[in-house]
């Protein structure tokens, strides 16, 4: 994206949808009840709440011998991340992924105030949440088949929704890469 149309499209977002003598202005009560929404920048607060809590919840609990040895399955059929535990062993390599998760969560709180801070923890996210989306392929007992139909299995879908962190992920670096985009044009 250039960078006029990238302004104009932060100018978009960024300005009030229903206050009075915006030049766009929500009229149904579906686009209102949308814009209030958007008004209170309740999928930002959600997302990055969500995210955060999971990541610093999760990072914890990886830090356990339960957490450890419940993701001795994932990780050692993984081709982008089984080196982890030759390297480090299972206990070991749970803590640093543990701690990488810790970190992006601390990242993304530090990205409140400092937006860059959120752009780097949504990166350490992105790469996260695609080694374990890949998971739901290389796990095995991740998909089974009932009466000749194949389906994600309990494992299956508790990594299929790494798929949607990954999405939240994304966002959330390019809101907090508007931010700070908005941050550094302000003089």
């Amino acid at each position: 994206m250039d960078r006029v149309s990238s302004e104009q499209s932060m100018n978009a977002e960024n300005q009030d949808l229903v206050s009075v003598g915006s030049s766009i202005e929500a009229k149904s009560l579906l686009t209102k009840v949308a814009a209030w929404v958007s008004d209170r920048n309740i999928p930002f607060l959600i997302s990055s709440i969500g995210m955060i809590a999971m990541l610093l919840w999760a990072g914890s609990f990886k830090m356990t011998a339960p957490g450890a040895e419940g993701i001795i399955p994932l990780v050692s059929n993984s081709p982008l991340i089984s080196w982890h535990f030759k390297v480090f062993g299972p206990y070991v390599g749970s803590d640093l992924i543990g701690l990488t998760e810790i970190i992006a969560a601390t990242l993304m709180i530090v990205g409140y105030l400092k937006p860059k801070a959120g752009i780097v923890g949504g990166l350490i996210a992105c790469v996260m949440f695609f080694i374990t989306s890949t998971m739901v392929m290389t796990t095995p007992g991740a998909i089974i088949v009932v009466k000749g139909l194949r389906y994600m299995s309990f494992t299956g879908l508790f990594l299929f929704k790494d798929i949607i962190s990954l999405g939240v992920a994304f966002y959330l670096v390019t809101y907090f890469g508007k931010r700070a985009i908005l941050s550094e044009n302000k003089n």
